[in-house]
C-alpha cells in the first residue's frame, strides 16, 4: 500500500471512513489526526497527481460527502494537488498551520459555499444594472459573505460564491427560486454546496 496522502481538506477532530470514486483511483477516504485536527485523505501512487476534469470533479466530490457527515461541522478545502509522501511529512504541515487552521474552521463553523450565475438570454431586453442590484441585495441579505463579481462573459449578469449559514440554506433556495420565476429571459446556475473554497486563505510551505 503506498505511503502517499492526498488531502482533500481539514477538520476538526473526527474519525470516519468512507468509500468514494476519490483522486487518481483512490476507493477510500479517510481521516489522519494531528492533536484536534483531522485531515481527510486518500492513498495515491504519487505525491504530483495530475489534473484531469475527472479527479478535479472526485475532489470536489469527496467534500460534498464530507460535509454531509454527521460529525463535520466545517471543512477547510484544500486546492487540488495536495500530496504528501508519507503521515510524518503531513502531521508536520498540520502542526506549522494549525492556529490558521482552528482559525479557518471557526470563521466557516456551519456554513457552507454556493454558487449563483445569472447569464442572459442573447435576444433579452433588461437593465443589467438593476437585475444585478435587486437579485444581490436578496441573496446579500441572507449570506455570511460573497465574492466579487467576476463578469467574464457579456452576458453574464451576476456570478458570485456566497458563504451561507446551514440554518438559512433553505431560504438562500427560496429566494434563487424566486429569481428564477421572474426573470424569464435569465438562465440560473445554482450550484453547490461546495466546501468554502472562496471563504478561507491558507498557505501550505512546507516539504512534500
Amino acid at each position: 500500500m503506498s505511503s502517499n496522502r492526498y488531502v482533500y481538506g481539514v477538520v476538526e477532530k473526527a474519525d470516519f471512513e468512507f468509500d468514494a470514486d476519490a483522486v487518481a483511483g483512490a476507493d477510500r477516504v479517510y481521516t489522519v489526526d494531528y492533536r484536534s485536527l483531522s485531515a481527510v485523505v486518500s492513498d495515491i501512487d504519487t505525491t504530483d497527481p495530475e489534473r484531469t476534469d475527472e479527479d478535479s470533479k472526485a475532489h470536489d466530490e469527496v467534500l460534498r460527502q464530507v460535509l454531509e457527515h454527521d460529525d463535520v461541522g466545517a471543512v477547510v478545502p484544500m486546492q487540488f494537488g495536495m500530496a504528501f509522501k508519507d503521515n510524518r511529512t503531513l502531521k508536520s504541515v498540520l502542526r506549522s498551520a494549525m492556529r490558521a487552521f482552528r482559525k479557518a474552521l471557526r470563521e466557516v463553523d456551519g456554513h457552507v459555499e454556493l454558487g449563483v450565475k445569472l447569464v442572459a438570454d442573447e435576444d433579452a431586453d433588461y437593465s443589467r444594472d438593476s437585475i444585478r442590484e435587486d437579485v444581490g441585495e436578496r441573496l446579500s441579505a441572507l449570506a455570511e459573505s460573497e465574492t466579487e463579481d467576476d463578469l467574464f462573459s457579456d452576458r453574464l449578469v451576476l456570478n458570485r460564491s456566497y458563504l451561507v449559514a446551514m440554518d438559512d440554506r433553505e431560504a438562500f433556495d427560496d429566494v434563487v427560486a424566486d429569481v428564477r420565476e421572474e426573470y424569464d429571459d435569465l438562465t440560473v446556475q445554482y450550484t453547490g454546496p461546495w466546501a468554502p473554497y472562496n471563504f478561507v486563505d491558507i498557505h501550505i510551505g512546507a516539504q512534500r
